[in-house]
C-alpha cells in the first residue's frame, strides 16, 4: 500500500496556522485589558500583602534571605539600630544600593518600616 507523504506535512501545516490564529485571538484580548489597565480600569496585579511580614516573604525574601540574615541585599537583622524609621522608610521608597525604588508601595511604606526597625 502506497501512501502519500504530504499528509503529514499538511497536518502539521493546518495545526500550525489553527495555533496561530488561536494565539492572535489571545493577543487581542490581553492587548484590550492592558488599555483598560493605563485608562485606569481593573488592574489584574496581586495586590500587597495584609502584614508587612507576608509582604516580606513575597517581594524582599530572595534577596535579603528566609531568616533575615542576607544574600544579594544586606542583612536586616537589626536594621532597626543602625537606621531610624524614617531612614528606612526612605530606602523603601526610594531604593539605595542594588535595591531598586518603590518596590513596598507608598501606603505600606509606614507599617514596613515600622516592622524592619522592630526585627532582631
Amino acid at each position: 500500500m502506497n501512501r502519500n507523504p504530504l499528509i503529514p506535512f499538511v497536518l502539521i501545516m493546518v495545526f500550525g496556522i489553527g495555533l496561530t490564529i488561536a494565539f492572535s485571538f489571545k493577543g487581542l484580548g490581553d492587548a484590550k485589558e492592558l488599555a483598560d489597565e493605563k485608562k485606569g480600569g481593573t488592574k489584574t496585579e496581586q495586590t500587597a500583602a495584609a502584614n508587612p511580614e507576608e509582604f516580606y516573604k513575597q517581594t524582599c525574601i530572595a534577596c535579603h534571605g528566609a531568616n533575615y540574615e542576607g544574600g544579594v541585599g544586606p542583612s536586616l537583622k537589626g536594621v532597626g539600630q543602625r537606621l531610624s524609621v524614617d531612614q528606612i522608610k526612605d530606602v523603601l521608597q526610594n531604593g539605595r544600593g542594588n535595591m531598586p525604588a518603590g518596590l513596598v508601595p507608598a501606603e505600606k511604606a509606614d507599617e514596613m518600616a515600622k516592622w524592619l526597625s522592630e526585627l532582631k
